[in-house]
């Protein structure tokens, strides 16, 4: 029998979940982020379950190609834009829309431009714009030459107007509004598709939802916020990681359990084995304490985590046995609570499940 390590991905929970995207901005329309292989629930599967969705988002034209290679026809974004001239001739023949957002990208647009056949295909572009992220975009100050130099490449056909919130995580912070404000401005007169809202913004500032939206972590279940679960929100948890207890062992009190003694058990008492480890993506800093459900019930993460294995506190399970189920973080266990205990946040948690876990699909 083969390891019973899973991480089931319930595709009804997604569409649940961008359902509540298009309760919560009625009258924008979605840019479905599905990038880094669908925050770890698979590029694919992701794309097929959200057809709902207007557009998808991802980071680099390899992930668009691996989409249209498998027959997914909407329109995708493309949201660092290209990385050398050669993708832009593959990005308009696949219907890839491409954000500008550093002056190189605009100069390699341009020149381009001049040297393309007549036959190339045309481009849709996204100005983004920095309004406070400091990551990606164009100050807002010279957003109104940008525009011009792009209106003036004859290959662009569709143009659009885009800006990333830095602090949307908080509701109570402030820099959104100065975000949204310095947007505003900076795209005066300017007649265009605007997208503004991340997670965040959708749940905490309806204010931010213009024409587009892009759902990224809240498609999965998770909160997008720096505290609670995505449950607070209606979302339901996309991901279970689960395996088996493989070993119910009886240790005396003071028996140091796993690497380094780290943990000592405070009595006479029974410890789970249960087949998972870093090797399969469960954090490595995971802290003794850490939230662990065994038969459906709450008990906690003893010791250092294994490459292959974790043990766990059953003083509360005196029935438990080998091959009892239990969940690492999904379905009764918000991966948040076990993020928090690993000092991370859901998102790394979900993309760093590894290829050697089975991946099951739940309608």
């Amino acid at each position: 029998m083969s390891r019973a390590t899973r991480a089931t991905i319930n595709l009804k929970a997604l569409r649940h979940n961008l359902g509540r995207v298009k309760q919560l901005a009625p009258h924008s329309q979605t840019i479905a982020v599905i990038k880094a292989d669908g925050y770890g629930h698979g590029i694919l599967r992701v794309a097929k379950a959200l057809e709902d969705a207007d557009k998808f988002g991802v980071a680099s034209l390899d992930e668009a190609l691996e989409l249209r290679s498998k027959g997914i026809r909407k329109p995708i974004v493309l949201l660092e834009g290209v990385f050398e001239s050669s993708e832009f001739s593959k990005a308009g023949l696949q219907n890839a829309e491409i954000v500008v957002h550093h002056i190189s990208q605009l100069e390699m647009l341009e020149e381009y431009a001049r040297t393309a056949s007549n036959a190339a295909s045309r481009l849709s572009v996204w100005l983004k714009i920095d309004t406070g992220m400091h990551r990606l975009g164009f100050p807002p100050d010279i957003v109104p030459i940008v525009w011009q130099r792009l209106q003036a490449i004859p290959l662009v056909k569709d143009m659009y107007l885009m800006t990333h919130l830095a602090n949307a995580d908080d509701p109570k912070d402030i820099v959104t509004r100065m975000q949204l404000q310095l947007f505003e401005k900076a795209t005066q007169g300017l007649q265009a598709p605007k997208s503004i809202a991340n997670s965040g913004g959708i749940i905490g500032w309806p204010e931010t939802h213009a024409d587009y939206v892009r759902p990224g972590i809240m498609l999965y279940g998770v909160t997008p916020f720096n505290t609670g679960s995505g449950l607070d929100h209606d979302l339901q948890p996309v991901m279970t990681l689960s395996s088996e207890l493989i070993a119910v062992n009886y240790q005396k009190k003071d028996s140091a359990v796993g690497y380094g003694g780290s943990w000592v058990c405070p009595e006479d008492m029974s410890v789970g084995v249960v087949a998972i480890g870093y090797g399969d993506g469960y954090p490595r800093h995971a802290k003794s304490g850490t939230p662990v459900l065994v038969n459906g019930k709450r008990t906690a993460l003893v010791g250092r985590v294994s490459m292959d294995m974790i043990c766990v506190d059953l003083r509360e399970q005196p029935d438990a046995k080998v091959g009892d189920p239990v969940i690492l973080w999904g379905d009764g266990l918000p991966v948040e609570e076990v993020a928090r205990s690993a000092d991370t946040i859901g998102y790394e948690l979900l993309c760093h499940v590894t290829q050697r876990v089975k991946f099951v699909e739940k309608n």
